[in-house]
């Protein structure tokens, strides 16, 4: 696609004011400006809507994402919006979650990539679970597969995870598939909590003597980590939160105290692009399976899409699947 020089000086600048504080260029905006004048121009062609995941690189973020947050935010955002098409750049589960949501939309997926913790754990396993603790009601977390979330209760996210248990009858409850955010569920309730052994490979990254290391470096930084971290973690902690509800304290807060943020890099470079008052320090960690996603990859699923970027689901899935989302809403809404 041949575009004017001025609309390439225009989108240089356009994409300079968004990443200068992530240490981009000039330069390396006007590498990119002609692929993400060409996205933006194709998504508004074809009645199409980018959702992009916290976690994606910048490029997507800043540069072509109509709507940046957590996975099931953008999937009921998704679901409201009047557009035919979706673009979801996240890991599969996320696209799934789309695609249930909104049934009659063509939801497509960049890359078809996994993720540590929706593939620790498949449906037999949820029916292995059952069979062993009749009776007990099934929490899945957003994280995982549509199958698994078919054969669950009900389903819930890193922020409502603590209502949507005390929600449910009973003294207990089985949680899945993150075995860190078990643990800290059973900090924040009576009931017995039975867990499974997935973990989040980016979250269990970060160790305790690395926050210590940082708040002894930098005195009166807050810590803000995420559910998915081992407990010696969250021990550590000036707040405890979801991606969002993390980014909200960072912007809610009157506090200029440096910040560390326990979670994937793409997090604290949105802390840095959307704040530049407050200092990001320590390290943060790659999620190897939200990087596969390119900006090629976006251009080709609305120009060519591959058959493996169409998110399908079984219609008898995607109809056991919706009940534990509809069940989430129900309890988090009374």
């Amino acid at each position: 696609m041949m575009l004017p020089e001025q609309h390439i000086a225009a989108e240089t600048d356009r994409l300079f004011k968004k990443l200068e504080n992530l240490s981009w260029t000039r330069t390396d905006c006007q590498l990119y400006a002609p692929l993400t004048l060409e996205i933006n121009q194709l998504k508004k062609e074809q009645d199409a809507i980018i959702l992009a995941h916290s976690y994606q690189t910048p490029d997507i973020v800043y540069g072509v994402a109509d709507f940046v947050g957590d996975s099931y935010g953008l999937a009921q955002i998704a679901a409201e919006h009047p557009a035919r098409k979706i673009i979801f750049c996240s890991v599969l589960f996320m696209g799934e979650t789309a695609k249930i949501l909104s049934p009659d939309k063509e939801v497509l997926v960049p890359s078809r990539a996994g993720c540590s913790l929706a593939d620790s754990i498949t449906a037999e396993d949820v029916r292995g679970l059952k069979k062993k603790h009749p009776g007990v009601p099934v929490v899945c977390y957003v994280n995982t597969s549509a199958e698994v979330k078919a054969e669950s209760d009900v389903c819930c996210t890193s922020s409502n995870v603590v209502q949507i248990v005390e929600a449910l009858p009973g003294e207990e409850v089985i949680f899945i598939p993150d075995k860190y955010m078990g643990d800290y569920l059973r900090r924040m309730t009576k009931k017995n909590v039975i867990t499974w052994p997935g973990v989040c490979i980016v979250h269990e990254e970060f160790t305790s003597d690395a926050v210590k290391a940082v708040r002894e470096q930098y005195p009166g930084v807050k810590i803000l980590v995420h559910p998915e971290c081992t407990s010696s973690v969250i021990d550590l902690a000036d707040y405890v939160g979801s991606t969002s509800q993390m980014l909200k304290y960072v912007g809610d807060s009157t506090d200029v105290s440096p910040v560390m943020i326990v979670s994937e890099c793409g997090l604290a470079d949105r802390v840095k692009a959307e704040h530049p008052e407050r200092q990001v320090v320590g390290a943060c960690a790659l999620c190897p399976y939200m990087k596969q996603i390119a900006l090629k990859d976006v251009q080709v699923a609305l120009k060519n899409p591959r058959p493996e970027q169409r998110v399908e689901i079984n219609p008898a899935v995607l109809k056991k699947a919706k009940m534990s989302l509809d069940r989430m809403f129900e309890l988090t809404r009374k």
